[in-house]
């Protein structure tokens, strides 16, 4: 197996015998086949849809699958190898739908009949294995070379957490011909190979465009569904009585969760990236939703072993269980891992049966709160007190500090830079990266509060809203506004972030803990040129840095 989709792999080059996320060479081997798989699909879905064919289960698989290929997702391997069947199944519905369309509209069909679109699976396991195998990036980057394959990567990792969040819409109802159809496109660009470097790193500025029609998508698909977030104070300990955790990002998942427990006797609390969803009216309406349980996903071993109920896994960041927890952790939609109970349907019985067994906690510990809930939606609601601060002075700059958290070593940077940031600048933050420091107190700048939680990963989206708000106001781009990026990266939808980020030309990102091992010297080089972007070095001095620019 080869696998840099992350930013732990192994000495910061590649694993190679097993991750470090804890996918063995099998699951890396039929997660290799899976995209290969749908980049076959999509050279046909493509161009039946430029002719006005498509089919929704194609458009649905493919988001899918891609999704499931993502770090911490699926770990099992026969789930996989069912989704592989799937495929080729999809994949011949796929040629007939090409054909059809051709026949249609009275076009000559192109002879796809090579490479991805001429897949066809092995029998049994092994075989399946073999097939991922060479399908891998190794062959890639013997052919290409390190720069090409690298970039090749860069958008494969973009479009797969674009795939993530365009999940979570489909899930809330939402969804678009026209994201399906720039998915397909990009699959089948990467089918064909390209090697040109400045044709690659356009079209992955075109998935950074993509991701944020995406993110837009899914803002609607909650907002919509659950309100817009507002400022809310969240519980951080625990409340006596019978307990279920719910980490990941699904919503929906939550709010069936809190429906099927409701007037069970039992508290939810949620972990991670689920924060978020505590500001949300129609969520935080639920008064058994009692608060928030530990920190990033990194952290899930010691805190789910601790934690006396049931622990429910709606999306990716799962580590493998210890055995001490395994009998009261399950998995729902795509995320799996084997040996765990996988819920289906959405009927939580099992869950709720597990937490009702489990021991909860015995009392009440002491309240105590943080605050989330500051989307876009909130901070444009006060932005006239915000640019009448920066006018009058008393905020001298906003620092977006937030991402990925992880386990490896580098990440108390963050801590140490907001620690840092002065007393007359604000702090956005959003994704995981925020329990580096969200439960210090960070104060307030007349009334306007100096850590401003904007929600989950996803809500970047907030972020860029708010900024270009900001530079409407006050009449200038958004390069030109006191407003400094310091990212943490882990996986594809920080690669997706990042993207949307460039697309938009925003410069000077810095960027860490350690740069991504797909992105070649030669390519860095590109990135700094055109965009400005810097590996995080010392807090202190690069605070002194941003400051005096």
């Amino acid at each position: 197996m080869f696998c840099y989709q992350c930013e732990q792999t192994t000495g910061g080059k590649g694993c190679t015998h097993a991750s470090v996320s804890g996918k063995d060479p099998t699951a890396a081997a039929l997660q290799d086949l899976i995209v290969y798989a749908v980049k076959g699909i999509s050279t046909f879905a493509s161009r039946a849809a430029r002719l006005g064919r498509r089919d929704r289960d194609i458009d649905v698989f493919v988001v899918e699958a891609l999704f499931a290929t993502v770090t911490n997702v699926d770990f099992d391997p026969d789930r996989l190898q069912a989704m592989l069947d799937r495929a080729y199944e999809l994949l011949g519905k796929a040629k007939g739908l090409y054909e059809a369309a051709c026949l249609q509209s009275s076009v000559t069909m192109e002879w796809l009949e090579e490479g991805a679109g001429a897949w066809v699976p092995a029998a049994g396991l092994e075989g399946l294995v073999q097939q991922g195998e060479a399908a891998s990036i190794t062959a890639r980057i013997e052919a290409f070379g390190e720069d090409v394959a690298g970039v090749q990567e860069l958008i494969l990792y973009g479009l797969k957490g674009a795939a993530a969040y365009a999940d979570h819409a489909l899930i809330l109802g939402k969804e678009s011909e026209a994201i399906f159809d720039a998915f397909h496109d990009v699959l089948a660009f990467l089918a064909a190979d390209p090697a040109d470097l400045n044709e690659l790193l356009a079209k992955a500025l075109a998935v950074g465009e993509l991701n944020l029609r995406v993110m837009e998508l899914l803002d609607a698909a909650h907002t919509e569904t659950y309100g817009h977030p507002e400022p809310t104070a969240v519980n951080i300990e625990p409340v006596k009585g019978k307990a279920v955790l719910i980490s990941g990002h699904d919503l929906k998942d939550l709010h069936d969760l809190l429906e099927q427990t409701k007037d069970k006797g039992i508290n939810v609390y949620t972990h991670g990236e689920m924060l978020p969803a505590h500001s949300y009216p129609k969520l935080k309406a639920y008064p058994h939703l009692v608060g928030n349980y530990g920190g990033a996903w990194q952290d899930q071993q010691k805190e789910f072993e601790a934690f006396p109920g049931a622990v429910l896994m709606t999306t990716n960041c799962i580590i493998k269980p210890r055995e001490s927890y395994k009998g009261r952790i399950f998995t729902n939609g795509l995320v799996a891992w084997p040996g765990v109970r996988h819920i289906r349907g959405n009927d939580f019985a099992p869950v709720i049966e597990a937490a009702l067994e489990a021991p909860g906690f015995a009392d009440d510990a002491p309240a105590r709160t943080i605050t989330v809930g500051f989307g876009h939606n909130a901070v444009l609601g006060v932005a006239d007190k915000v640019v009448e601060a920066v006018k009058a002075g008393a905020i001298k700059h906003f620092f977006l500090v937030g991402g990925c958290d992880g386990a490896r070593p580098g990440r108390n940077y963050y801590t140490e830079f907001a620690e840092a940031v002065p007393a007359d600048c604000v702090i956005l933050t959003l994704a995981c990266g925020k329990y580096r420091f969200n439960k210090m107190d960070f104060g307030d700048i007349g009334g306007i509060p100096r850590l401003l939680d904007m929600g989950q990963c996803n809500d970047a989206h907030s972020a860029i809203r708010v900024a270009v708000a900001l530079s409407e106001a006050f009449g200038c781009g958004v390069n030109d506004l006191p407003l400094s990026l310091i990212l943490s990266w882990f996986e594809q939808k920080a690669v997706a972030i990042l993207l949307s980020l460039l697309h938009l030309g925003i410069r000077g990102i810095r960027l860490g803990p350690s740069l991504p091992a797909f992105v070649s010297p030669a390519v860095l080089n590109v990135l700094v040129e055109k965009f400005d972007i810097k590996p995080i070095g010392d807090p202190q001095e690069d605070l002194k840095a941003i400051l005096a620019s």
